[in-house]
């Protein structure tokens, strides 16, 4: 099928589609994430329209530019590399258990450090520690290399949503964070998408415990398995996670363009 069939047009700000016969064949989406970068996500009917939509988005979109994929997507992952995409990191997703019988998690804090649960964190220290977990990552490995909410429109301001973190406190200070959210469509199952401690609280268990208490939360409540994001890179969190019972059940890339 020539791909000189599919036309392509841009529809909104964030949106193009390209349409083959009078049918929508494919539709290509634009999504901007706190720390400024932009994605990129196209679903296709077959590879015609998946190059014709990236070949417009690229012209359109100033570099660089940035995706995620399913490792195991051949289809996604050539089409990608078509369009002059090249891995950046791979993130493996981690089943978690959360019996505490099966990951070894103990529900004792240590010494000095309280967990305040989900939703209930105060917005402003929690806004403040993740400042600070930001700028300490930033000056080290890149904020990027952390596992990154996607947001549902580039003009929306970067919110640190308490629904969504429990943190752990010490001598009164929110000293460490972990960010719980739903799976899309799947009201039932939760996934991990960020554990972090403050760089001068390091070693002294407490991203353990966030993960016990949220772990335990949710074994309460009948979820057996939890999913988590954790960059191959990051050795401490893949020891972590690994250390308690979770296992690999897939792997996504970041791609990256940078040239126009």
């Amino acid at each position: 099928m020539s791909k000189h069939a599919v036309a392509v047009n841009r529809v909104a700000e964030t949106q193009w589609h390209a349409v083959e016969d009078d049918l929508t064949v494919g539709r290509g989406y634009t999504s901007r994430r706190p720390d400024g970068r932009t994605f990129l996500s196209i679903d296709a009917w077959h590879d015609a329209a998946f190059d014709r939509l990236a070949d417009a988005m690229l012209a359109d979109l100033p570099t660089p530019l940035y995706t995620v994929a399913d490792e195991a997507d051949l289809d996604m992952t050539s089409g990608w590399a078509r369009a002059g995409f090249t891995v950046l990191r791979r993130e493996w997703e981690y089943l978690v258990p959360t019996d505490p019988q099966v990951t070894g998690l103990g529900s004792a804090p240590p010494q000095g450090v309280t967990i305040v649960p989900v939703g209930q964190a105060e917005e402003g220290p929690l806004r403040a520690l993740h400042r600070t977990i930001h700028d300490e990552v930033e000056a080290t490995v890149g904020w990027r290399e952390m596992p990154a909410e996607v947001l549902p429109r580039p003009d929306l301001p970067v919110v640190v949503d308490p629904s969504m973190y429990a943190a752990a406190v010490h001598a009164g200070e929110y000293v460490g964070l972990i960010r719980v959210t739903t799976v899309a469509r799947q009201p039932r199952c939760r996934r991990i998408g960020l554990v972090a401690v403050r760089s001068d609280r390091h070693r002294r268990g407490i991203a353990r415990t966030l993960l016990a208490h949220v772990l335990g939360s949710l074994h309460r409540c009948g979820i057996e398995t939890a999913s988590a994001d954790v960059n191959e890179s990051n050795g401490a969190a893949v020891a972590l996670f690994e250390g308690i019972g979770a296992r690999r059940a897939n792997s996504n890339v970041e791609l990256m363009r940078t040239r126009p």
